[in-house]
């Protein structure tokens, strides 16, 4: 598949809700689903809540392995935010005020976009929402010496060593170029552990980026908008306002065309 061919799905945001002039904000999701699946919780229902906020959304149908390893689905992601930037004026969307939103293996690649050293200014988004997110990639796996077929990383695939999945943990490689990044994870997350969320954190802060962290003391992982879950439902509250603070500040210099 092309990467510019990859599944795009657009939602506009909703009709009631008032647009900026310049045009409405917009995120790219990114479902979760261990980079072997797209998790259809995380996806359509994500952008309907997203398009109650004033919001416009894309869904991301990035490459999947086994067959489509890294950095097939970075490609994809990459392909993705230069599309949506280029379409954004005809849909009514600022192009200045996109940003992404991700989960568990998709915030693993939402985060790889916001804040890869390799990432392209007019690839970066504006801003950052990392769900569960699976960041710090090489805490997950056995060498694959002494892994079962079971074992073997997803992401990068059989040829996975210490070094490759270093090179893809967002806690070791982010840059100051990082956009503002909200986080959220549970603690008794047994699946990603909230040392990915944390270990991130600390990454960002240290780097001056605008970071904000919510840890809440159970849900465990996959929980999507988490409706009707507590502590872990508030999720979207605290995002949604952290949301409109962030696309209210005046985009980052060289993203407005």
């Amino acid at each position: 598949m092309s990467h510019d061919a990859t599944p795009l799905t657009f939602h506009p945001p909703r009709t009631d809700v008032p647009v900026p002039a310049s045009g409405a904000p917009a995120v790219i999701v990114m479902p979760g689903g261990r980079y072997m699946r797209h998790a259809q919780h995380e996806g359509k229902p994500v952008a309907e809540w997203l398009a109650g906020l004033g919001f416009a959304a894309w869904v991301l149908e990035y490459p999947v392995g086994p067959r489509d390893v890294h950095p097939a689905p970075l490609d994809s992601a990459r392909a993705a935010m230069r599309r949506a930037r280029a379409e954004a004026p005809g849909l009514g969307v600022d192009p200045a005020r996109i940003g992404v939103l991700g989960f568990s293996a998709g915030g693993h690649l939402a985060a790889h976009l916001a804040a890869g050293p390799d990432t392209a200014d007019e690839e970066r988004p504006a801003f950052a929402v990392l769900c569960y997110a699976a960041t710090s990639w090489h805490s997950f796996w056995l060498d694959p010496a002494d892994a079962s077929d079971s074992d073997e990383d997803p992401l990068i695939g059989p040829d996975s060593t210490p070094e490759k999945r270093r090179a893809v943990s967002v806690e070791l490689i982010a840059v100051p170029q990082t956009p503002p990044t909200f986080l959220w994870h549970c603690a008794d997350d047994d699946l990603v552990g909230v040392d990915h969320a944390l270990s991130l954190t600390r990454r960002l802060a240290a780097l001056r980026v605008p970071v904000e962290l919510h840890v809440f003391p159970t849900g465990g992982h996959g929980l999507g908008l988490a409706e009707g879950r507590t502590p872990a439902g508030t999720w979207t509250s605290l995002c949604a306002e952290w949301l409109r603070g962030v696309v209210a500040d005046d985009p980052r210099p060289g993203l407005r065309q």
